[in-house]
């Protein structure tokens, strides 16, 4: 798996069905990098920074989380440098690594996630380093980075990341339904659009999909929230 370049200081290592792996994203400032979200295992996060050094880019220095399911956070011990996430991701990871027995529901319950965790590694469970409750502004050099809440269908904990200079927006699983039936709320998936909308964006990304416009996202969202009032 390469790396793929969305702008002059955006990469995304693309996301894998198979073992359940999301779109990692990073941001190469002039000071310091940042990636976003830390992946399905240390496994996986090996072979995102081993696609980074590859193409001569310096591993991260901050990771920031879209949300707590577990595709998105369990490479995080395995992480270089710190981890943000917002507070509600925090504690949604705290409960569930003190669920007795939590892991092993996950793995029954999921055959990508048995894929991932297939060669007998270990499923490590840890919070954020720093946790962030309301918007927050970074500057990478060269960079600026956007991290705030958003309402939306999938989890009550979205984090979006967006970069005004690059216009790309990183949605993690935002957009998608609800677990387990995947049903979306046609308000969440309104107020979606119209977050989406207002930031402007050209580059909108999923966690598990290929790059959209601004406008293929909020059509689609739109179009969600649709058939989801229609019953379809």
């Amino acid at each position: 798996m390469q790396l793929n370049r969305l702008t002059e200081r955006v990469w995304v290592y693309p996301f894998e069905e198979e073992r359940d792996r999301p779109n990692l994203g990073y941001v190469r400032g002039d000071r310091w990098s940042l990636a976003v979200d830390a992946g399905h295992s240390a496994a996986h996060v090996r072979e995102f920074y081993a696609a980074l050094q590859a193409a001569g880019l310096p591993l991260p220095s901050l990771t920031v989380l879209t949300h707590w399911h577990w595709d998105h956070t369990f490479g995080m011990h395995a992480v270089h440098g710190l981890c943000l996430a917002g507070e509600r991701t925090n504690r949604h990871l705290a409960d569930f690594r003190s669920r007795p027995g939590a892991k092993q529901e996950l793995l029954s319950a999921e055959e990508r996630v048995r894929r991932e965790y297939a060669d007998g590694q270990p499923m490590i469970v840890t919070q954020a380093d720093l946790t962030l409750n309301g918007e927050m502004r970074l500057e990478t050099g060269g960079c600026s980075v956007r991290v705030f809440p958003a309402a939306a269908p999938h989890t009550d904990d979205s984090t979006l990341i967006y970069l005004p200079d690059e216009k790309v927006l990183f949605l993690g699983d935002a957009a998608c339904g609800a677990l387990p039936d995947w049903k979306k709320d046609p308000a969440l998936c309104r107020r979606l659009a119209d977050t989406i909308d207002r930031t402007g964006a050209d580059i909108v990304l999923e966690g598990h999909w290929t790059p959209l416009s601004r406008q293929e996202q909020v059509r689609d969202l739109l179009s969600d929230a649709e058939q989801a009032e229609k019953g379809v």
